[in-house]
């Protein structure tokens, strides 16, 4: 008698990404728990990072570039004070400046400056290719290269709450935004220096983070067809 041989799914799942794993090994999670190859992210999150994380299930996979697409919201904590080379807390430590003389109303009048549409440089240590190499990839060798500024496009970024040094704030805004840009380049504004301590994408397109299952518990009943997904904002 040959062996059944599996069906793989269709569809979206919508995943809360833990800390301290690359978005790559959510997906090799999924494909393990699930026996089927077809399976990818649409949007990275960096280790650090938590939260919504879109993932595409079979003929899904095809829906990438829509998903990739959407608009993103998130929560997340910078450190004033503190510049390092990779923009968060966990790179090397470059320069350490004085804090306490920045205040909730400066913080929110730099806020507002990025409101709208700007120019935003990508981080040395983000997905993009140079050359056919990522360029996180190139930073691990010590290497930097030359960065065009991208358009992206914020629709808020408010304070949410104080804790010298650290500061959180929300933030909603278009696909290629990098929300360690945000905090660095808030910190040279504010004269102090800042890199970010903590990200959580709280939603992705149409999908919020109470809509997302913990990694851990997911199961095929938490699929959702494709088919019936407005991806659209």
């Amino acid at each position: 008698m040959s062996a059944k041989r599996f069906s793989p799914f269709n569809g979206v799942l919508v995943i809360d990404k833990p800390a301290d794993i690359t978005s790559h090994d959510v997906v090799d999670v999924v494909r393990r728990k699930l026996r089927m190859r077809q399976v990818g992210h649409a949007g990275t999150l960096d280790p650090l990072a938590t939260g919504v994380l879109v993932i595409l299930l079979g003929s899904a996979t095809k829906l990438f570039n829509k998903f990739s697409s959407c608009d993103k919201a998130y929560t997340a904590t910078m450190t004033l004070g503190l510049i390092t080379d990779t923009a968060d807390i966990r790179g090397k430590v470059l320069q350490q400046k004085p804090w306490p003389h920045i205040h909730a109303d400066q913080i929110e009048s730099v806020f507002k400056q990025f409101i709208g549409e700007i120019d935003q440089v990508p981080p040395m240590v983000s997905a993009l290719k140079h050359n056919g190499k990522r360029l996180y990839q190139l930073a691990r060798e010590g290497v930097e290269v030359k960065r065009e500024a991208r358009k992206v496009k914020i629709y808020s970024l408010s304070l949410l709450h104080v804790q010298p040094p650290n500061v959180q704030f929300a933030l909603e805004c278009s696909k290629g935004t990098y929300v360690r840009k945000i905090a660095e380049d808030a910190g040279n504004l504010l004269g102090c220096g800042a890199c970010i301590s903590q990200i959580h994408r709280t939603k992705v397109g149409r999908f919020d983070v109470s809509q997302a299952v913990k990694l851990e518990n997911f199961s095929e009943k938490d699929i959702l067809s494709a088919n019936l997904i407005d991806v659209d904002r």
